[in-house]
């Protein structure tokens, strides 16, 4: 079931209602128009958010998507990669795996990823982000701000992400030694209309990255080129795949 969710900010374009902000006596200071900033590098913002289950292959497609974008294109583009667990080292160290942390936890990084995206990086957002209403909340934060937004659904099977196991998490829930882990005992709820849905389980890593540069140049985001795909190899197999 899709928890009840308000969203706690409204964005009328790049203004926030003053009603929702505990700040006072503060205004909002314009700059350069992202546009030109957008000019200067070549492309748009827009961000990438990358969903799915712990051992789905989130970490492993974002870091190979990065270097797609930046190493193997005729000009690098401006990428920012925001990782769920490097991010609890830092921004988010306060926060757990309650439901309310998560929310939190995307709120946060919604928030980043826009700035990111209106000073014109592609984000890569990995998340495991297991709430729908949490991430309708990171679609709306850039809907209301004017920037493209893409949900990419990391998807494998429970059973193949348990086999694979990468830190061992799936044997300590199942051992009843961590507590609400996402896919045990705490839902995920899987996106419905996502703008890429990729199975991990079938595709391998280079696959999975063509798949989603194939949609970025739907999207239109580059401004003069289009995205140079990578070529397949036998070994290039997904790091998270079942052996």
């Amino acid at each position: 079931m899709v928890r009840a969710f308000l969203l706690p900010l409204v964005l009328l374009g790049s203004q926030v209602l003053a009603d929702n902000v505990k700040s006072t006596n503060i205004k909002m200071h314009e700059g350069i128009a992202r546009e030109e900033k957008w000019k200067s590098i070549g492309h748009k913002g827009i961000t990438l958010w990358m969903t799915g289950l712990s051992g789905s292959g989130k970490s492993t497609i974002s870091v190979a998507l990065e270097r797609a974008l930046v190493q193997f294109q005729p000009k690098p583009y401006f990428v920012y990669r925001l990782d769920g667990d490097n991010l609890r080292f830092g921004l988010n160290r306060d926060l757990g795996f309650s439901p309310e942390d998560r929310k939190e936890n995307v709120r946060r990084v919604s928030e980043v990823s826009k700035l990111f995206a209106e000073a014109g990086a592609i984000v890569v957002a990995g998340l495991i982000s297991p709430y729908a209403a949490d991430r309708e909340y990171a679609r709306e934060v850039h809907k209301n701000a004017s920037l493209p937004f893409m949900e990419v659904f990391i998807d494998a099977p429970l059973s193949s992400v348990e086999s694979r196991d990468p830190k061992g998490l799936y044997k300590k829930a199942r051992e009843g030694k961590i507590k609400g882990f996402t896919g045990i005992d705490a839902p995920y709820e899987r996106p419905e209309n996502a703008e890429v849905h990729i199975r991990t389980d079938k595709l391998s890593v280079v696959q999975c990255v063509n798949v989603i540069l194939e949609k970025l140049d739907e999207f239109g985001i580059h401004l003069q080129q289009t995205f140079r795909p990578l070529e397949d190899a036998p070994a290039s197999e997904c790091a998270a795949k079942e052996p």
